[in-house]
């Protein structure tokens, strides 16, 4: 539940065109509330005047029994939710209910729901997960490979339990139009994979019946995320997933007037939306890796949609998406590693893949290379995963074809407008060491909802195993204290000054101010890398503190050396922090810091005198020690800080030393 404070201070984050749409939205929402304004109202009627096109391919060479299996757990109600794994939904779920707390959501009107109170709703990711229904392709995909009755049987008695228990516009599946819009992308990719209009789940009267009451609130769905959109401040992935949700309902089912102009209307924002939230860098603007991921799978799937109705999408959006495959390739590590910038909820568009090695950043690159007609991207995906296949159909046979040919990996050294820049040497070998360096914005728009206070952070990798790491994210909505620990400075890479993070928190989701970093020098020849960046993220302290960070990579030597200049007047006090990854074991000898990662050993040390080294290991007073790969999930790591109290202007110095070369053949990316 939102307090009068933040309420202010979201308030002072809008220009007044948004407080004026937001007044004429809060209008509408009371309309609607009145019974005003709905679809309640049948649909016009859903006139089938041509057969439509799928979008999805027949997928080659995917493994059946796996597609079974899987299916087989959906239709005996069990699917992996977060932390819980395997969780006992039933055959028919209760959809308004979060499983983790046992809370279930009050049907009232869905926008007057606050979904951020825990007393209402719970977690609310755990119930809206579900209700993505995700789970449903994996139904459809099974029948679409085995043509077994029982897939779609169960898929129709799912659905037809959902719009009984979530009537339309009430409860907290009618609260998000990001909700809706992903719901109705993998109703699109359901509808194509059991046979579309004349699928045999709408034989007989009471096939019939489904289908219209199924058809009735797509068109509510369209409707709603129509009047509903995530505008101005609010318009991040949210807003794009919206379009795409919109849009591809359009593609699937234009069978009524509006549905036809949501459809255009949606196209045109989604290109310009598209262009504005990804910089021509391929740098996604929310400076979170797993937002980019997100993004690029809306983009991916509405392109595609669009292609069956010969709507073309313009170049610019297409070479947009291929430089967001490049930054992707270029910060991943030779081991498939990526840094966990930023938020990240482990959400998906749609999930089609059901291999136990599934990489959702791989996957996105083997489906560029094919795309794109990219060798690079090729190489660096390792192989030709099932969503890609799902996706392109026999387009995707093109990819074994475009191996062979001359590969220079990494993509894209630097990112000025992202703020991003990667430093290393002997990349894509089991040499290769791979820094990447964070000088971005805080976010995107206003307020950055989704950043992270990492300005000036780095990770580091080496052989293809992760030393220095971004510990996640963990939590949104519920867990304050620890929402405020993964998202601010604490807990990533750099420079926190007398225990304040560099830019300041107005919310979970909100900053109220941001700090400013900028890149002052990047140059890489055969023999070094440098970099210089700076940020004001301290300039609102009484006495005034900037930061700034230089990193200077010696490839004879494998050696990193890093000068932190802290510019002040006063007395402060100065943490360097280093995450390291769960795989490593740190100790110190003979004053030095040895990390230890399977074997392969690496050395930090810093210059500087008067300096408190303090190892934390899954502390939850400070907090700590913690890495969250996974939504809700949080393990024991190690934490390394180094506490120095200066009097005014002061340079800290630290220096890394990798291992020195052990070979010169490419690895293996699947090994």
């Amino acid at each position: 539940m939102q307090t009068f404070g933040w309420y202010i201070n979201r308030l002072r984050q809008m220009s007044f065109g948004e407080v004026t749409y937001r007044l004429r939205q809060a209008a509408i929402k009371q309309a609607q509330l009145r019974g005003f304004g709905l679809a309640n109202e049948a649909p016009p009627s859903a006139a089938f005047h041509a057969q439509l096109v799928p979008w999805l391919d027949d997928p080659f060479g995917v493994n059946v029994e796996s597609y079974k299996r899987a299916a087989d757990q959906v239709i005996a109600g069990r699917m992996s939710l977060f932390a819980i794994e395997n969780a006992a939904l039933g055959y028919i779920p209760c959809w308004n209910k979060d499983i983790l707390s046992g809370v279930e959501a009050p049907l009232i009107f869905g926008k007057n729901l606050d979904y951020r109170d825990q007393r209402l709703v719970g977690d609310i990711k755990y119930l809206w997960e579900p209700n993505r229904h995700l789970q449903l392709v994996t139904l459809a995909q099974a029948y679409k490979l085995t043509n077994a009755a029982k897939y779609l049987h169960a898929l129709r008695d799912k659905l037809e339990s959902w719009f009984v228990q979530c009537p339309y516009p009430k409860g907290p599946n009618w609260a998000s139009s990001l909700e809706l819009g992903i719901r109705l992308i993998n109703w699109a990719f359901v509808w194509q994979l059991i046979g579309g209009a004349d699928s045999r789940a709408f034989e007989g009267p009471e096939g019939m019946a489904f289908k219209e009451c199924w058809l009735a609130s797509i068109y509510q769905h369209a409707h709603f995320i129509a009047g509903h959109l995530s505008r101005f401040s609010s318009a991040n992935n949210h807003f794009i997933g919206e379009l795409t949700g919109l849009f591809v309902a359009g593609c699937t089912w234009p069978l009524w007037k509006n549905m036809e102009a949501w459809r255009t209307r949606s196209f045109e924002m989604l290109v310009r939306e598209a262009l504005l939230q990804n910089g021509v860098d391929g740098v996604n603007r929310e400076h979170a890796v797993h937002y980019q991921h997100y993004v690029m799978d809306f983009l991916l799937i509405a392109a595609l949609a669009g292609r069956t109705v010969q709507i073309d999408f313009p170049k610019d959006y297409w070479t947009r998406l291929e430089a967001m495959m490049d930054f992707i390739a270029s910060i991943m590590d030779v081991s498939g590693n990526v840094p966990m910038i930023g938020d990240a909820d482990d959400g998906y568009a749609v999930s089609l893949s059901q291999g136990s090695d599934f990489c959702l950043y791989r996957s996105l690159l083997a489906t560029g290379a094919v795309l794109f007609n990219r060798p690079d991207l090729n190489a660096k995906s390792g192989r030709l995963d099932d969503k890609t296949k799902w996706l392109l159909g026999a387009q995707a046979q093109a990819y074994e074809n475009i191996k062979g040919k001359e590969v220079t990996l990494p993509v894209r050294r630097a990112f000025p407008l992202g703020g991003y820049y990667v430093l290393g040497t002997d990349f894509e070998t089991g040499d290769e060491i791979r820094l990447v360096v964070d000088v971005g914005p805080l976010g995107y728009p206003s307020i950055a909802a989704h950043g992270h206070a990492d300005a000036l952070a780095f990770t580091l990798s080496i052989m293809g195993r992760e030393f220095l790491i971004d510990p996640g994210t963990y939590v949104y909505h519920t867990k304050p204290k620890w929402r405020d620990y993964f998202r601010g400075t604490a807990a990533h890479n750099t420079v926190r000054v007398d225990e304040a993070d560099q830019s300041v928190s107005g919310g979970n989701f909100m900053w109220i101010r941001h700090a400013r970093a900028r890149c002052e020098k990047w140059s890489s020849d055969p023999h070094m890398d440098l970099f210089c960046g700076s940020h004001d993220g301290y300039a609102q302290l009484p006495d005034p503190v900037t930061h700034r960070r230089e990193i200077r990579f010696d490839k004879g030597t494998r050696q990193i050396q890093i000068n932190d200049t802290i510019v002040c007047r006063r007395t402060h006090v100065v943490e360097r922090i280093w995450h390291f990854s769960e795989d490593c074991r740190v100790f110190e000898k003979d004053n030095v810091t040895v990390i230890d990662n399977n074997g392969c050993l690496v050395k930090m040390r810093h210059v500087d005198e008067r300096v408190a080294a303090i190892q934390f290991h899954g502390d939850s007073d400070r907090p700590a020690g913690w890495i969250s790969r996974r939504y809700n999930v949080k393990v024991p790591t190690t934490t390394l800080v180094w506490r120095t109290q200066i009097d005014g202007y002061a340079v800290l110095g630290t220096v890394i030393e990798c291992p020195q070369k052990i070979t010169s053949a490419k690895l293996d990316p699947d090994q």
